[in-house]
């Protein structure tokens, strides 16, 4: 990890160092200015590297939660920001692009963001079961957090790897 940081700094050096961080916070901050209108923003000033947004505005009108929301976003093929935190902001949705997103694909996650928003008032069912694009559906987080269900099984001969593997198991539904 330590040489991987190291590299990518050196490769950048002192200009371009400087340069990625500006482009992480204009990343950020322009999801900001265009989300602010969609989702609640708890703090309405310029953010550094992350946005900090809100589903409380749309879990009043709809019902469906950020958690709802955040899994919708998977069948948009994106990968969900950090929810629920930071603690003391209710419906938490802490997004941080980093410099190296183009800004056709901030204006992706921006259109997918506003269209689940859009699906939360038309088809609230629709968020609250999703995602629906996945191998697995949703899965019960509370109770894999609390009865984790956890076996070993030696890998095949056919295997690729021969280390042992962990899998979660009976923690969702398929």
């Amino acid at each position: 990890m330590h040489v991987r940081a190291y590299t990518y700094i050196s490769h950048l050096g002192l200009r371009g160092l400087k340069r990625v961080s500006e482009d992480a916070i204009i990343n950020a901050n322009y999801i900001r200015v265009q989300l602010k209108d969609t989702y609640y923003l708890p703090h309405d000033r310029m953010c550094m590297h992350e946005v900090i947004l809100s589903g409380k505005n749309i879990k009043a009108e709809t019902g469906c939660t950020t958690m709802d929301i955040a899994k919708r976003l998977i069948d948009y093929g994106m990968h969900p920001p950090t929810v629920y935190f930071p603690l003391i902001v209710p419906e938490a949705l802490m997004i941080e692009p980093t410099e190296t997103e183009s800004k056709e694909t901030l204006d992706q996650f921006i259109d997918a963001m506003k269209k689940i928003a859009q699906e939360a008032h038309d088809d609230p069912e629709l968020l609250h079961s999703a995602p629906h694009t996945t191998e697995v559906s949703r899965l019960d987080e509370v109770g894999a957090a609390r009865e984790p269900n956890l076996r070993w099984r030696r890998p095949s001969a056919e295997g690729v790897s021969s280390a042992p593997v962990l899998e979660a198991v009976g923690s969702g539904t398929a």
